[in-house]
């Protein structure tokens, strides 16, 4: 059987904790305080079963304006909503603050329960109950059954209960099978058991030994024991009033406010999204960086109102905001909230939550704005496309994107098929999922290509730019493997070429200007010339008049179409030198087995040992011969 959970709302003393006690037999107040002065001031609980078997939760809420902030706790999770207006008041200050109040967080189903009616006569109730229908036009509780009672003499009781139970057939099953998600609005200690918190399970299911963690602090702990109505249960599921103790948990780490739900699934944040109605009651327009008072699940934060469009807000319009909040909190997707005023506290509007994890936006711009828009209207493959788009260069894993859509891994499973198909999104990382949307891996290419262009252009003599100069290039929350996915994409588009360390663009080649065409000729002269004596490179450039910078790329030139080799540092070989010696040291070895050094320095000529130790060095480093003591043998020689 479902589980449903009923909560009572309206005006201070107009008898909702005096009605539950006639329904249920419990007393729901239990503070000192509130039985002194005969008022509600904490939430307080109940159960029944109605005629049709249907058990029910009960909620009992405060009516007081001073404890509006412990109504709004209450009525997080509530499924159906008893209205109660008091006869011989009728419509209260607290009836309408508490209605705006329901129908902000999303409650649809509802009964309103006339009490007090043994202190009012026939004629006088017809007149509250026509103004109670007309206070009720417009609303959701428009049509609803309205049940006259007395908790005084029983009156309308066994109605109320027919009634409670022919509306509770109308409210659909909540989804055990989602995240489980708990809102806390009563932490206390037993004797024997230690902290217990309770609060309504708005989603999912809990067992005993499960892990969960507690949301925003991050506390994490398992589950001792669960109860349900003061039965203990080895599992709660979403519509259930429930009691939970933790293994080893201090009353100090979970506080009322936080969210109870299973490790890792939910993201705190200090920005929502949100879709906010400016309540029609409003007496002025909502102006810019209001701030605010949110409310949503049991937790209470202040903030700022950001609107996105627009200087001020009229009363009864809606718009997308975003909320910028002075401490995290733990939501998903549609969950609803209340705003109310800093100072004087009152209700001014509230909503859904459009995005619980957002980016903060700058004003004014529409690409946002028309996105926000698209979460109160498009389909899913629409909102993950903006969402991804949203997340820029980092790109968006997909553990955010099931927080920001509030769907099941299959359907985002099938509607990111379609946008990954149509490369809208790009898979960039296997293991987290982690998107980036189609233009924003566009632009990166074009980002590569310029770079590259610029580099080719301000180094026309070197073949290509390193990769991690090019990497340097990139935005800093660009990831490697993103990079990596970005050159090797250029690459299937025959865009640019790799080598193991640098990458240019295919067009790329290497051009001289025609100063450096007689600078490369003055060079290879130098070395050709002096074949196994040749000057210092910058000894050349100092003759040549040239500065060593701008000779050393013509160099690397060199260098790489093998007009010359390098054997130490600023020393330079003609490399046709070089296999002259080389051809003469392996004759040598035909008919020697070793070489002394006197042997190599005839060899070249009878070069200085300046040159000398350096080309015998050079031969050892390329494997062709090897030191024994003050000779040299040919290397692999048996």
């Amino acid at each position: 059987m479902k589980q449903i959970i009923l909560g009572t709302a309206g005006h201070i003393d107009h008898g909702k904790t005096s009605l539950i006690r006639s329904l249920t037999g419990i007393e729901t107040d239990r503070l000192k305080e509130e039985k002194t002065r005969g008022i509600t001031i904490e939430l307080g609980f109940a159960s029944m079963d109605l005629p049709n078997g249907q058990h029910v939760g009960i909620v009992d809420v405060p009516g007081h304006e001073k404890f509006v902030k412990n109504m709004v706790a209450g009525a997080t999770g509530i499924d159906i909503v008893a209205m109660v207006i008091a006869a011989d008041e009728g419509v209260m200050p607290q009836t309408r603050e508490h209605m705006e109040i329901c129908s902000l967080l999303g409650i649809s189903h509802g009964v309103v329960v006339l009490t007090k009616t043994d202190l009012v006569d026939e004629e006088w109730l017809e007149l509250v109950q026509e103004d109670i229908g007309g206070f009720l036009e417009g609303t959701f509780l428009e049509g609803a059954p309205m049940i006259p009672v007395s908790s005084i003499t029983g009156e309308g009781m066994d109605t109320l209960k027919a009634t409670l139970a022919e509306l509770s057939t109308t409210v659909p099953q909540r989804r055990t099978s989602s995240l489980f998600r708990l809102p806390v609005d009563r932490v206390f200690t037993m004797k024997g058991f230690g902290t217990v918190i309770t609060g309504s399970v708005i989603s999912g299911q809990i067992s005993v030994g499960d892990a969960v963690t507690i949301y925003p602090s991050g506390t994490e702990s398992k589950v001792r024991g669960i109860q349900v109505h003061s039965d203990s249960v080895e599992t709660a599921a979403s519509g259930m009033r429930t009691a939970i103790n933790f293994q080893g948990l201090e009353k100090s780490a979970i506080q009322r406010g936080e969210v109870v739900s299973t490790p890792g699934d939910i993201k705190p944040s200090y920005l929502m999204d949100v879709e906010f109605l400016y309540l029609p009651s409003a007496k002025k327009p909502l102006k810019n960086r209001t701030r605010i008072r949110l409310h949503t699940g049991t937790s209470e934060v202040l903030g700022y109102l950001i609107l996105l469009d627009r200087e001020s807000l009229d009363a009864g319009d809606t718009a997308a905001v975003q909320l910028r909040l002075e401490e995290p909190v733990a939501c998903i997707k549609d969950d609803r909230y209340v705003i109310r005023s800093y100072s004087p506290v009152r209700t001014i509007g509230g909503g859904r939550i459009l995005n619980p994890i957002p980016p903060k936006h700058k004003r004014f711009r529409d690409d946002v704005v028309k996105g926000l828009a698209g979460l109160m209207e498009n389909e899913l493959p629409e909102i993950i496309a903006f969402h991804v788009i949203q997340s820029g260069y980092a790109g968006l894993p997909f553990s955010d994107l099931k927080l920001m859509t509030n769907c099941s891994e299959k359907q985002l499973t099938g509607a990111l098929s379609g946008l990954l198909s149509k490369r809208m999104v790009i898979q960039t990382d296997k293991e987290t999922r982690t998107l980036i949307h189609g233009d924003t891996f566009n632009r990166l290419t074009d980002i590569a290509k310029e770079y590259l262009a610029e580099y080719h252009k301000a180094n026309p003599l070197k073949e290509g730019m390193s990769k991690e100069e090019l990497k340097s290039k990139f935005p800093d929350v660009l990831g490697s493997r993103v990079f990596t996915l970005t050159l090797n994409h250029l690459v299937s588009e025959n865009a640019v070429i790799l080598t193991a360390d640098t990458v240019k663009l295919a067009t790329h080649t290497v051009e001289l200007q025609v100063d450096q065409e007689q600078l490369k000729k003055d060079i290879i002269n130098a070395y050709s010339d002096t074949a196994l004596t040749p000057p210092y490179f910058k000894a050349l450039c100092e003759s040549l008049g040239v500065p060593v910078d701008k000779a050393k790329d013509v160099l690397l030139l060199l260098i790489k179409e093998g007009v010359l080799m390098k054997v130490k540092e600023d020393l330079y070989f003609h490399q046709p030198a070089l296999e002259g010696l080389k051809s003469r040291v392996l004759a040598f070895f035909e008919s020697n087995t070793e070489m002394s050094t006197a042997d190599f320095k005839e060899m070249t000529g009878g070069v200085s040992r300046k040159y000398l130790i350096p080309l015998l060095e050079h031969y050892d480093g390329m494997n062709l011969t090897i030191r024994v003591g003050d000779a040299r043998q040919l290397r692999g020689r048996s």
